[in-house]
Protein backbone atom coordinates (compact mmCIF):
# COMPACT_ATOMS: atom_id res chain seq x y z
CA UNK A 1 0.00 0.00 0.00
CA UNK A 2 1.19 3.46 -0.85
CA UNK A 3 1.86 6.45 1.47
CA UNK A 4 1.66 9.93 1.22
CA UNK A 5 3.01 12.46 3.20
CA UNK A 6 2.64 16.31 3.53
CA UNK A 7 4.51 18.45 1.19
CA UNK A 8 6.18 21.62 2.48
CA UNK A 9 7.99 24.03 0.69
CA UNK A 10 8.06 27.49 -1.01
CA UNK A 11 9.03 29.19 -4.46
CA UNK A 12 11.92 31.62 -3.90
CA UNK A 13 11.77 32.71 -7.24
CA UNK A 14 10.06 31.88 -10.64
CA UNK A 15 12.15 32.32 -14.03
CA UNK A 16 10.78 31.87 -17.55
CA UNK A 17 12.33 28.70 -19.44
CA UNK A 18 13.03 30.56 -22.82
CA UNK A 19 15.76 32.04 -21.38
CA UNK A 20 18.93 33.18 -23.73
CA UNK A 21 21.13 30.21 -25.35
CA UNK A 22 23.92 29.26 -22.70
CA UNK A 23 22.05 31.36 -19.80
CA UNK A 24 20.52 29.59 -16.49
CA UNK A 25 19.95 31.85 -14.30
CA UNK A 26 17.44 29.99 -12.54
CA UNK A 27 20.57 27.43 -11.83
CA UNK A 28 22.88 30.33 -11.13
CA UNK A 29 20.00 31.95 -8.39
CA UNK A 30 19.73 28.64 -6.64
CA UNK A 31 23.61 28.46 -6.66
CA UNK A 32 23.66 32.07 -4.87
CA UNK A 33 20.85 30.68 -2.37
CA UNK A 34 22.93 27.34 -1.46
CA UNK A 35 26.15 29.84 -0.80
CA UNK A 36 23.70 31.45 1.74
CA UNK A 37 22.78 28.41 3.44
CA UNK A 38 19.66 27.97 1.79
CA UNK A 39 18.76 24.29 0.34
CA UNK A 40 17.38 25.37 -3.00
CA UNK A 41 16.53 23.39 -5.92
CA UNK A 42 15.42 24.17 -9.50
CA UNK A 43 12.92 22.16 -10.60
CA UNK A 44 10.17 22.98 -13.55
CA UNK A 45 7.07 23.67 -14.04
CA UNK A 46 5.69 22.29 -17.26
CA UNK A 47 2.18 24.09 -17.22
CA UNK A 48 3.22 27.41 -16.49
CA UNK A 49 6.53 26.48 -18.93
CA UNK A 50 9.30 28.49 -16.18
CA UNK A 51 11.49 27.18 -13.65
CA UNK A 52 11.32 27.34 -10.39
CA UNK A 53 14.06 27.73 -7.11
CA UNK A 54 12.21 25.98 -4.77
CA UNK A 55 13.05 25.40 -0.88
CA UNK A 56 12.03 22.72 1.22
CA UNK A 57 10.40 19.45 0.27
CA UNK A 58 9.61 19.05 -3.26
CA UNK A 59 7.27 15.97 -4.88
CA UNK A 60 8.90 13.34 -7.02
Amino acid sequence: MATTTAQSGSVLERFPAGGPRGSWPAEEYAATQRAQGTNAQVVMDLRGDQFLVVTGTIPE
